[in-house]
């Protein structure tokens, strides 16, 4: 394969479906990169002491894909040697345990990799119109994501 065929690509996509593994990390693999990192955020059973039952996540969906496509344009201003990148958000209800999140990033070495999931995951929580609602036993609570700079803002 030339690496010409090989060109590179984002996949992004919010589904209401189970997040896999697996899908996200192939779809980054490329013959021509030594490493793979990824990204893995799921659902918990607690937070402050409360019993977490399950999450929901809404988006602004078009407004979240384009917020997430400019995070994929800023990965590869700062890191040019990034070969593939995937974004998979869950949306809708996420039980303890399932993954919400899933980042995948291919490049030739690992310190380019581990760096741009680190920043995809941390831009993605301060910039994508995603909001999560954590239900407890008694009670469901929205989260604000302490990143968030709207949220921030106007405090």
């Amino acid at each position: 394969m030339d690496e010409s065929e090989d060109l590179p690509k984002d996949f992004i996509k919010l589904k209401s479906e189970k997040l896999s593994v697996d899908e996200v990390s192939e779809l980054v693999v490329s013959p021509y990169c030594g490493a793979v990192s990824l990204f893995i955020g799921t659902t918990r059973n607690n937070f402050e002491g409360k019993k977490v039952v399950h999450l929901e996540y809404e988006a602004y969906t078009s407004m979240a894909e384009s917020e997430i496509k400019k995070i994929c344009r800023d990965v590869r201003q700062k890191w040019p040697s990034i070969k593939h990148i995937a974004v998979h958000h869950r949306l809708g209800v996420v039980p303890i345990t399932e993954a919400s999140v899933i980042i995948a990033v291919s490049s030739p070495h690992r310190a380019e990799s581990l760096e741009a999931v680190t920043y995809c995951i941390n831009t993605l929580k301060a910039s994508v119109p995603i909001w999560k609602k954590e239900i407890y036993e008694e009670e469901y609570s929205w989260k604000e994501n302490k990143e968030c700079f709207w949220a921030n803002s106007e405090k």
